[in-house]
């Protein structure tokens, strides 16, 4: 999430926030933002850790029989190329309205993946001939394989959603949802927030940036990012009781809050999403989440998690579905 804050204070103070960047990140110099060789360095730390073609590239083809499986675009990094997929629905009706469902947009973030491709193998059906669904499982195949949140370029594709985009992945599903803007009823963005945030990637997001790293907390469950240009509250709620059925809600922390932003309503908050570039701004339908697992919670698996993103998911359309306008 954006947090920090540059340099200020006595000497003494920024002395000591250097002191604490360079022992939480590796790379860099403390209060310089990284340049080429500091972004190469980067770059040569990371490793593959788990394969895109076998756990979405071919789930995605396999429901080809049941799906228009699209290939919005092709990423080539170093060599190493990757399909992007998008799933449509068959017998796509232009008299209905569009559901989005996007997962992935950070790699790391595993129960955005295979949620959606959960939804997509057992639960889509229900929803035939009410409303187009475009599923995008996997916006960011790098990442997904490196279980990093950033691309190789050391961007955040969820911070990339703007024209020009410096993301690949990003550009490539706004140029795929572009011809549909208008039509879209509903967008569920499908993430996490991990220990991982604090321990690695909120580290290395102060170092990049030249920028002290301040700790923060991870929040133990389940909540929602509405838009704070468009509050939907009675469809975040609707979203959040569906998900308390498989999994619990992160409670807020002592001042009102999660991670930083106040809690609007029992495990809501709401960002700015056009202005952050945020993936769930992308379509302009009136009813978006941005949902955040937590994988990490003693209180929940894997298999909980993805169900999590499920029930979101449905507990999204079910609401929109039962609304006049749709």
């Amino acid at each position: 999430m954006l947090r920090g804050a540059p340099l200020v204070g006595s000497p003494l103070s920024q002395l000591v926030s250097a002191m604490t960047l360079q022992r939480f990140h590796p790379i860099g110099i403390p209060g310089q933002p990284w340049g080429p060789a500091e972004k190469a360095q980067w770059l040569a730390m990371q490793r593959r850790r788990r394969s895109h073609a076998d756990e979405v590239v071919a789930p995605v083809r396999a429901l080809a029989d049941a799906w228009d499986v699209l290939e919005y675009g092709m990423l080539d990094y170093a060599g190493e190329r990757y399909p992007l997929l998008a799933l449509r629905s068959r017998g796509w009706d232009d008299g209905l309205p569009v559901a989005l469902v996007t997962g992935g947009v950070h790699g790391y973030e595993t129960s955005g993946v295979q949620g959606a491709l959960l939804f997509a193998r057992e639960h889509a059906a229900a929803y035939a001939d009410r409303i187009n669904l475009l599923v995008v499982p996997c916006v960011s195949p790098w990442g997904y394989e490196r279980i990093h949140r950033w691309n190789p370029d050391a961007v955040d594709p969820n911070r990339s959603f703007r024209q020009p985009s410096p993301a690949r992945e990003s550009a490539a599903l706004m140029e795929l949802v572009a011809p549909l803007r208008g039509r879209f009823l509903l967008h569920v963005d499908l993430h996490e927030t991990t220990d991982s945030d604090e321990s690695e990637f909120r580290p290395a997001l102060a170092a990049r940036d030249g920028k002290p790293f301040e700790p923060g907390y991870i929040p133990d469950g389940f909540y929602v990012v509405d838009d704070s240009a468009n509050p939907q509250p009675q469809f975040q709620q609707a979203v959040i009781g569906a998900v308390a059925k498989v999994t619990h809600i992160a409670p807020a922390d002592a001042d009102g809050r999660i991670i930083g932003s106040p809690v609007l309503a029992p495990g809501v908050i709401a960002y700015p999403l056009v202005e952050l570039g945020l993936c769930a701004g992308i379509t302009g339908a009136p009813y978006v989440t941005t949902t955040e697992v937590y994988p990490d919670s003693p209180r929940a698996t894997p298999e909980q998690c993805n169900a999590a993103q499920v029930a979101a998911i449905r507990g999204a359309l079910d609401y929109v579905l039962a609304q006049p306008q749709a």
